[in-house]
């Protein structure tokens, strides 16, 4: 029976490449600690390290008929947790970068479903005050804001004189102000 701990690491991997499952063991005993210590400098973290690690091993194994081991097998496997590390650090990247973006885009949807709720509101208000107008004074006032028309236009259609238009207009303006205040009345006069 052969004394693993006394093998070279090359016959190890020479073993461990023609499936000796006791070669498998005492190169994961030989390494894993070291492997661990290793990995776990790079993430401070001792289940992420544990996990490179193991993954790590899990590869080794069901690989091993593949595997071309380099003359240096620890070089071999630091190499090779140090990549696994790098995956991991470079996918925690992407996904915190992912984050960031999905909470920005949720931060942007939310600002902008704020500013449409407040929107609507302000558009609501604007309309019942502009319900409570005199029936001639909104008739006017609906036309020229609403479907922007001249004063000339409105004249001809309602069959009443320009300087009537203008005056409803004016009489309208300054009802709303009044009513609904500074930012309501600058918001009714920029939509």
């Amino acid at each position: 029976m052969l004394n693993y701990e006394t093998i070279s690491d090359n016959e190890l991997a020479e073993l461990l490449r023609s499936g000796d499952r006791g070669a498998f063991t005492e190169i994961y005993n030989r390494y894993k600690w070291l492997l661990h210590s290793h990995a776990y400098k790079w993430m401070q973290d001792r289940e992420e390290a544990k996990d490179i690690v193991h993954e790590l091993f899990v590869a080794l194994w069901t690989k091993r008929e593949s595997l071309s081991f380099p003359d240096n097998l620890s070089a071999y496997l630091y190499t090779a947790v140090r990549n696994r590390i790098f995956n991991v650090i470079s996918h925690q990247k992407v996904a915190s970068q992912y984050l960031n973006s999905l909470q920005a885009f949720i931060d942007e949807e939310q600002g902008a479903t704020d500013h449409l709720v407040r929107e609507k509101q302000m558009t609501l208000l604007i309309e019942k005050e502009i319900a409570a107008l005199p029936v001639k004074m909104r008739e006017v006032f609906e036309l020229s804001r609403k479907e922007q028309l001249s004063h000339k236009e409105i004249a001809i259609q309602l069959t009443l004189s320009e300087q009537t238009v203008r005056k409803h207009v004016q009489h309208a303006l300054k009802i709303l102000r009044a009513k609904l205040g500074l930012m309501a009345f600058l918001f009714l006069i920029s939509h």
